[in-house]
Order: C-alpha cells, then structure tokens, then sequence
C-alpha cells in the first residue's frame, strides 16, 4: 500500500514538476516534495497502528487432548482411524472386559453373603430378649434349688448329730449343692453376656453386632461401585467432536495408565483464533470490534471475524511466590505480547481452518474509521501476495 501511495505521489509530481512545469524543480522544491511523503506515510502508518492494529502473527489452535486409560489391560479393538472425522460418545478403544467382570461377580457374591449375614444378625437381636429372660428364669429356679437342697443339708446335719440320719444322704445333698452353685454361676455369666449385648449399641441405637455388619456392607458395596466403574472404563468414548492422531494402539498391545505415554492424541473441533499483539498495540480494542484475517491456507481470502476478548495474563506475569510455570495458557505467547482471541463471524462460520493455520490481519477500533479502508487495501493485497510460492525448488 505504501509503495502505491508513493507512485500515486511521483505521479502527480512528475505531473507538477516535469510535465505541465507549474512549479521550478529547485534545491527547495526538491526538499519539499522528498519531505511530504515521508513525513505523510510516517504518519499515516503511525496513526493506523493504533486504529487498526494489524498483526502477522494469527494463530489458529486447537485442544489437544492427550487419551490415557482409567484402568490397564490387554486392547481388544480400535474401531477409528487416524485423521478421520470423529462424534462425540463413538468408542475410541475396547479394553478386554473379562478380568473385570470376574471382580464384579465376586464383589457382587461378597455384598449378598453379607446381606445374609445381616438378616441373621438382626434376628439374633430379636431373641436377646427372649434370651434374657430365660437366663433370668434359670437363675431364680436354681436359687430356688440351691435354697432347697441347703435346707435339707440342715436338716441331714441336725439328724446326723441325733445318730438317726443317714450319713450318705448327708454328702450326697453337699455334693448336690457344689452342682448346683457351678450351674447357678454359670447361668449368671450367660445373664450378664446377654445383658451386655443387649446395652452393647452405637451412638445410633443399633446393637454393635448389626452395624458392625451394616459396615461391612457399606464397605462391600463401594468396592462393588468401584469394581462396576473399572468395568466401564474398559470402552473409552470420543470426549468431543474431533480427529485423532498419532494413532500407535493396535488389538493386542496392553493400554496403561501412565500420564507421560497416552495411548493415543485427540485433537478437537473446539478451535481459538489468536492474533498476538505488542502490549501497546491493545488499547484501542475492544470486545465485538471487527476484524480480517488473511490466511495463508486460503490465498486471495479475507476471513471475517469478530473480537471476543483479549487475554490479560501470560506467562510472564507470574512470579514463583505462585507456583513456577512455563505455561502460558493456551499457547505460548511471546514475551511483551498479549493475545487477542477472535471469534469467526457467520458468514465464514464453516470455513475449514487446519489446526496451527496462519496469518495476518487487523482489527478495526471505534476509531479513525477513514482509514480503516487503507488497512483493508493492505489485507487484501497480501492475501493476493499469498498466491506466490516463493522457492527454487
């Protein structure tokens, strides 16, 4: 643009000069005209970086998500292809299901034997009672033995002095009463042991031997939820629209859950549009301005966009008192730039735009609206410029 404005220029001088001679091709004259068109396009070009700052660094990017299994096992099948179109929900890879089903079974047996176990439990607390009653009853009738046999052993001894008892019948009713005290301690153990089981409970209420087993079960069925999960992993689906590359799973390998070697690399449709700008440059722009952009991809082709917004913190802005990182976001910004994000207006909304496509363009601020048509001239001559293939070879 600024080479055609200098011919228009030279012509109308040479017009001025040479060819109609209104004014004297002097020393002056010479100085004055060389002046005007430097002192001109200075500020023309000045004034249009900050009107409608262009960049030549338009980046187009894409999320990269690298695919790693939740659980490792031996591949079954790999229904895709690499680079070709791929839906949201389709099956990427199939991981053989049979290990996992087996642990699903077992944690299945395992929660219904504990199940039954709970069933029993909870009818041994209802006959507790029942329990200590009879415990209870089988002390008093002891005692009441106990007290019997006592009296009589009283009265073996009062005969037994008289010389009219039987001495026998004496030691047999002692040894009556060694028996029964055996079995009357023995029935108040088992009467405490019940009423010990029976006081025995949680801060809930329930009886130590039921919630022990309503633990258990608590435990069994999130092992089972867990085991049912690892079995759901074993078919990875597409997180998004997208393609796939760097496609090296085949049947037969065995996918691992390691972070550093994911099993293969989706690159989604979701797409940013990028335009780096030097920190000065961003002041005049504004959310909903409009925008070119000049692909190289698409030579000769003006692609309309929309500002979406301008990305306020880099990489560069951050000190290790938050956490060291080389990551700038998206993509790496280069230092004293910031990033404007552009978003594709409708009528160009299903142009195909490669991932790591680039260009140059600018954006149009509120102002100097007159000379946003000399920066537009600029775009469109450099995207006919992009038909050039400029190489020996």
């Amino acid at each position: 643009m600024e080479i055609l404005l200098l011919g228009i220029y030279s012509y109308f001088a040479w017009l001025v000069y040479f060819k109609f001679k209104w004014l004297p091709w002097n020393i002056v004259t010479q100085v004055i005209t060389i002046t005007i068109p430097i002192v001109g396009l200075t500020a023309l070009i000045l004034i249009l970086n900050v009107v409608a700052p262009s960049s030549h660094d338009v980046r187009v990017i894409n999320y990269v998500v690298p695919v790693l299994p939740r659980v490792s096992g031996r591949v079954t099948e790999v229904p895709i292809e690499a680079n070709r179109p791929i839906r949201k929900g389709d099956v990427l890879f199939k991981i053989d299901p049979v290990p996992f089903e087996l642990a699903v079974n077992a944690a299945e047996g395992n929660l219904a034997m504990l199940n039954a176990k709970l069933l029993t439990a909870q009818a041994n607390q209802r006959t507790l009672s029942e329990q200590l009653k009879s415990a209870t009853g089988q002390v008093e009738a002891l005692r009441a033995q106990l007290g019997l046999v006592r009296l009589r052993v009283d009265q073996y001894k009062e005969l037994s002095a008289a010389g009219a008892g039987n001495r026998f019948d004496l030691e047999q009713a002692q040894a009556q009463i060694a028996e029964l005290e055996g079995q009357l301690a023995s029935s108040i153990a088992n009467q405490a042991q019940v009423r010990e089981k029976i006081a025995a409970k949680t801060p809930d209420g329930e009886q130590d031997e039921v919630a022990q087993v309503k633990a258990q079960i608590a435990q069994a069925e999130a092992q089972l939820g867990d085991a049912r999960w690892s079995l759901d992993q074993t078919v990875v689906y597409a997180p998004a629209n997208g393609t796939v590359v760097s496609l090296a799973l085949r049947p037969g390998a065995v996918a691992t859950l390691m972070p550093l070697q994911p099993v293969m690399t989706f690159v989604e449709d979701e797409q940013w549009i990028l335009a780096i700008y030097r920190q000065n440059e961003v002041r005049k722009i504004k959310p909903g301005q409009e925008a070119e952009v000049a692909f190289k991809m698409y030579p000769g082709r003006v692609v309309k966009l929309k500002v979406d917004s301008i990305m306020w913190a880099t990489a560069q802005g951050q000190l290790p008192i938050g956490g060291a990182s080389t990551s700038a976001g998206i993509a790496p910004i280069p230092p004293n730039a910031l990033a404007v994000r552009l978003l594709v207006d409708e009528r160009d909304k299903d142009l195909f735009l490669a991932s790591g496509a680039h260009g140059a363009g600018a954006v149009y601020t509120d102002s100097g609206h007159m000379l946003h048509i000399i920066r537009k001239i600029i775009i469109r001559v450099g995207a006919k410029l992009d038909w050039l293939i400029l190489k020996l070879h």
